[in-house]
């Protein structure tokens, strides 16, 4: 049998195995066997060549995928507060109203959290409606509406 097409198969057969066992990790040695496979269907290098090659196919294979993977890392927005509750609508409860701790406290649905107004307004007196700006770690910053 031809060393190319023993080459183009295991890395077919990698490429099987990735898709039974996922992880990212066989896809790159399969690509770097297929693609030494087809190159050995073309010409005729030594063993050390062909050796070579595939190393430097799966280099390139690894350098390209750690490259396009550092591109595109969002910032987490799954369980964080700012996810789904900045431009969200709440009631800003009076101070003696709150039922857990000290300072304001605003109620959104049916769960309260701290709240904290912007430095140029001050703390009315009333249950006020208030919109989310923004989330400082567990503490919403609200304005009023």
């Amino acid at each position: 049998m031809e060393p190319g097409l023993i080459w183009v198969l295991g890395g077919l057969l990698l490429l099987v195995a990735e898709l039974a066992l996922p992880g990212i990790y066989l896809l790159w040695v399969g690509l770097a066997a297929i693609g030494t496979g087809l190159l050995l269907l073309v010409t005729v290098p030594s063993l050390e060549m062909a050796t070579a090659l595939f190393l430097a196919l799966l280099g390139g294979g690894i350098w390209l995928s750690l490259r396009l993977r550092r591109g595109r890392r969002p910032a987490p927005q799954l369980n964080t507060p700012g996810s789904g509750l900045v431009g969200r609508m709440g009631l800003l409860l009076p101070l003696g109203e709150a039922s857990a701790g000290p300072g304001l406290r605003v109620r959104i649905g049916d769960s309260e959290w701290q709240a904290r107004l912007p430095r140029d307004l001050k703390v009315p007196e009333v249950a006020t409606r208030v919109r989310v700006e923004a989330v400082d770690g567990t503490t919403l910053i609200v304005r009023p509406e």
